[in-house]
């Protein structure tokens, strides 16, 4: 049969799982790949060989697991968490946060939490308000072990990736059913708190509330006819948005005792007429001798007379003073209400309390058939009523303690419609809470319910399955280990406590892993299978539809769970997850154009952790990798670097690598003068204006200082010697040009022969790119390692393989496609963008090199490509007639497309 070609035109597919190679009928098997390892697929179609990562730190304890979380204050402050077992730790722009140099403790200042000081050579951060406690202190103090700036935490290790977080503003809100939910709170870029999140009264209620009822002396009214008014009073804050809780009952004039009888129904002598009634609510203290009466409410249980009561407890039980201590004197009688006729005209009740710390007004409410209803609000701490009318419709506020003890905690938080939304505890595992509107801990309800109160639901499900995460979409969807649910309002309005409806809308469940949103849909982990899935919402079937994303690629997830996930928008809208695999699982993610490409990569190492910031222009992505370091087991945090570079020397493919860059960037020249002449022969001297060199050492020797002709030549001046910090001499490659004789430059870089501080990599053979050109690997040997020639430019990081393969031919050469019919590829044509070191062959076991090098001048790097690429392959007889290519330098490798020419066997 004469030759076929054919043409992959995209890569956009991602990587497809072995069952999948048969579907040729299948939409995304023309754009698919068997294998794309290190390999991104890209939303237009190229596949290109992923970044590298860079080395940021490793973490406080490598015997221990460590997690990432994301920190957003502003488009350009950004934070990666690092969350390990009792710390947090901050990392940006990949460097590490660190505590700086504090004022040194003083024993007169007073601390509050979140301060940091030194003492004896160790920093400490401050726990605990205190003064004149001075560190070592556990209960005010936390020791910070190294520069790095870190405040302490109560989470263990095996709880750490089951912590659920939301931002908002510069707080992150943290919740996990075996901790009390806590905000960490940024104060500023070097400032970080802890705290408890306090859903009880913002601000204290009012004390002392006491009232005196007035009737007019020219009006003619028998005191029976008094009415008993009862009022409460509370305080407001000074953002006019939390209300305490209501003070206690209003007082009358108390009442003094001078007797108690000590009988089964021991009887209250008073003073003077009391004017009580049966049922009165009354408070006795400050008795002498018989104190069991003492600060306790009671009602009025008789009137044997006009002086005396008889008493029975709130739950109805005639007080007994049989057995009570005899009364020796003193005591009060204080009514909880007001007493006077309101109706009577000129008639009013004056109230009055204590001021309350804070507090920016006070509302005033009156008791009206069992509800205390608003009448007024003052600024004062006073008002007069005068028969105001109550509105029962606005009652004073009651606050739940809802998250108070063990069990109660919740393991579920988001933001919607205004409100912080908690679910999931170990006692009401499918309850949800709500907090009032425009606040963020404010848990209080009114009686009657308003629609701005707190909300409170539970779903009524099949079965007992705790809800796990909330996400707010365009409405807010609940995920349990068994379902997916919808909370809307009953109509078209905001969610009210009054108007909440819970609907199923699909029965899969979710892990605990944190969902991703994603323009208006969802991506999460299914509760089995280890599959991932998107949630949107389908106006077809008037609600959110669930659909698996890794059916096409089902090798990748089959026997794993995925245990982290993070979402990168730019420049490429990829999905991050890690899997229990130790794989880092990429998917390249654009629903709207139908998308949906999956891609891996590996390391020499485990990844446990991911998470991605927004640094500049990008989303970068942060890892924790577990590596054995000379056979010692280190966890890392490592940054994935850029793709976006202009001169081929900055490509970063490297993994936890490092970058020396010997340009100058200062103020700093160099002249270079002689006492002869110019040429290689001749011994020249380099002086620095300020001390560049090593001196007395000898450690230069052999480096180079590097200057570039305005014809883009180079000129290496190898130094020989050093007679200072600021001279050196040196022997030049070629005649020196004109416009660096005896003249000062800055632009200059000084290449280096060798790079020590190496120490993460100990061991290690790394992969290394001097100037765009790669160099020989090497091994790390006391933190350093030597090159054959020095470089300005040098990336030295671990090496890592990019691959990707076809997946099997077929074409429509006959009514099977080619299926069943051997086939011979002996030519490939790759079209590549700025691409270099490429290896092609039919298989990973016979790759050919791509020729690179073409007119360069001799010593440089050879360029990157941009062109096609055509390649003649060994022979070789398969079933697939699959290609493989192979990127295992530090380089990188873009493919626009792919087309081969086969022979068809019989």
């Amino acid at each position: 049969m004469p030759s076929v070609r054919t043409l992959t035109r995209s890569f956009a597919g991602g990587e497809m799982s072995p069952e999948m190679f048969g579907r040729i009928d299948d939409v995304k098997f023309q754009s698919g790949a068997a294998k794309m390892r290190n390999i991104i697929a890209t939303p237009q179609g190229p596949a290109e060989n992923r970044a590298g990562t860079a080395y940021v730190r490793e973490v406080k304890d490598s015997t221990k697991q460590t997690r990432l979380i994301p920190f957003t204050f502003s488009t350009t402050q950004t934070m990666v968490i690092e969350v390990g077992a009792g710390y947090f730790r901050f990392h940006t722009n990949g460097a590490t946060l660190l505590a700086g140099s504090p004022p040194a403790y003083n024993g007169a200042t007073a601390y509050v939490i979140g301060d940091l000081i030194s003492s004896a050579g160790t920093n400490y951060y401050c726990i605990a308000n205190t003064t004149a406690n001075a560190p070592p202190n556990a209960t005010y103090w936390y020791p910070l072990p190294s520069a790095a700036y870190e405040i302490p935490n109560p989470y263990a290790e095996a709880d750490l990736f089951d912590l659920h977080h939301v931002q908002s503003s510069d707080v992150l809100t943290i919740v996990h059913p075996n901790y009390e939910p806590r905000e960490l709170r940024r104060v500023s870029a070097t400032s970080w708190t802890l705290t408890v999140i306090e859903f009880d009264s913002p601000i204290a209620a009012p004390s002392s509330v006491t009232g005196t009822g007035y009737t007019p002396a020219s009006a003619s009214v028998n005191v029976d006819t008094y009415q008993r008014w009862s009022y409460v009073v509370t305080a407001v804050t000074s953002d006019g948005v939390g209300e305490s809780v209501q003070s206690d009952v209003s007082t009358g004039p108390a009442m003094t005792i001078t007797g108690v009888t000590k009988a089964a129904a021991g009887v209250v002598t008073l003073s003077a007429a009391h004017g009580l009634r049966v049922g009165d609510k009354i408070f006795i203290n400050n008795i002498v001798g018989m104190t069991e009466l003492n600060n306790r409410y009671y009602y009025v249980n008789t009137v044997p007379a006009g002086t005396t009561i008889t008493l029975k407890t709130l739950d109805g039980v005639v007080v007994n003073t049989t057995g009570y201590t005899t009364y020796t004197s003193g005591g009060s009688v204080v009514p909880q209400f007001v007493a006077t006729n309101l109706y009577v005209t000129g008639a009013y009740v004056s109230l009055s309390w204590a001021s309350v710390a804070g507090a920016s007004r006070y509302n005033v409410y009156k008791l009206q058939g069992g509800i205390y209803g608003y009448i007024g609000q003052t600024t004062g701490t006073s008002i007069v009523d005068d028969n105001i009318a109550p509105d029962l419709g606005v009652s004073p506020p009651n606050y739940d303690n809802i998250f108070a003890s063990a069990n109660n905690y919740p393991g579920a938080v988001s933001y919607f419609e205004q409100r912080r939304c908690f679910a999931g505890t170990v006692n009401d595992p499918q309850k949800m809470w709500m907090t009032k509107s425009g606040t963020e801990s404010n848990m209080s309800y009114s009686l009657p319910i308003k629609d701005d109160d707190r909300i409170s639901f539970k779903v009524s499900a099949r079965e007992a399955n705790t809800i796990r995460h909330i996400v707010p979409l365009s409405q807010l969807v609940l995920l349990t280990s068994s379902a997916e649910w919808r909370v809307t309002s009953i109509n078209s309005d905001a969610i009210t406590p009054t108007s909440i409806s819970v609907q199923p809308q699909s029965y899969i469940g979710a892990s605990n892993v944190q969902p991703s949103i994603i323009n208006n849909a969802m991506v999460y982990c299914s509760a089995r299978g280890g599959h991932v899935r998107e949630l949107g919402y389908s106006w077809q079937s008037n609600g959110f539809i669930t659909g698996d994303l890794s059916l096409r690629s089902s090798h990748l997830f089959d026997d794993y769970e995925i245990v982290d996930m993070s979402y990168s928008k730019a420049p490429k809208p990829i999905i991050w997850f890690v899997s229990s695999s130790g794989y880092l699982l990429g998917l390249t993610y654009v629903p709207e154009q139908q998308i949906g490409a999956w891609h891996w990569h590996d390391t020499d190492g485990v990844f446990e952790s991911c998470t991605t910031v927004a640094e500049g222009a990008e989303d970068v992505l942060y890892v924790v990798v577990r590596r054995t370091i000379n056979n010692v087991s280190k966890r890392y945090i490592e940054r994935m670097n850029t793709r976006k570079f202009v001169n081929p020397e900055d490509a970063f493919f490297v993994d936890c690598g490092s970058t020396y860059n010997g340009i100058n960037t200062t103020a700093t020249t160099v002249t270079v003068t002689t006492g002869a002449g110019w040429t290689p022969s001749d011994t020249l001297t380099i002086t620095a204006s300020t001390g560049i060199f090593s001196y007395p050492g000898t450690s230069d020797v052999g480096d180079q200082i590097v200057l570039t002709g305005s014809d883009g030549i180079k000129y290496l001046l190898t130094i020989i010697g050093t007679s200072s910090s600021t001279v050196a001499t040196a022997r030049v490659n070629r005649t020196l040009a004109a416009e660096f004789r005896s003249t000062a430059v800055s632009a200059y870089s000084f290449a280096r022969n060798s790079i020590s501080g190496l120490t993460w990599l100990e061991g290690k053979t790394v992969s290394i790119l001097i100037d765009g050109a790669v160099h020989p690997r090497r091994t790390v040997t006391s933190g350093a390692i030597t090159l054959e020639q020095p470089g300005s430019v040098i990336q030295i990081g671990l090496p890592y393989e990019s691959d990707l393969q076809t997946l099997p031919m077929a074409m429509q050469i006959d009514g099977a496609f080619g299926q069943g019919l051997i086939k011979n590829i002996n030519k490939v044509v790759m079209r590549v963008y700025r691409s270099s070191g490429i290896f092609i062959g039919p298989d990973e076991n016979n790759l050919i090199e791509a020729k690179q090098r073409t007119s360069e001048p001799y010593g440089s790097a050879p360029a990157l490509k941009s062109q096609d690429i055509e390649v003649n392959l060994y022979a070789d007889w398969t079933d697939g007639g699959q290609v493989y290519v192979r990127q295992s330098d530090p380089l990188p490798l873009t493919i626009i497309n792919l087309s081969f020419e086969a022979v068809i066997g019989g």
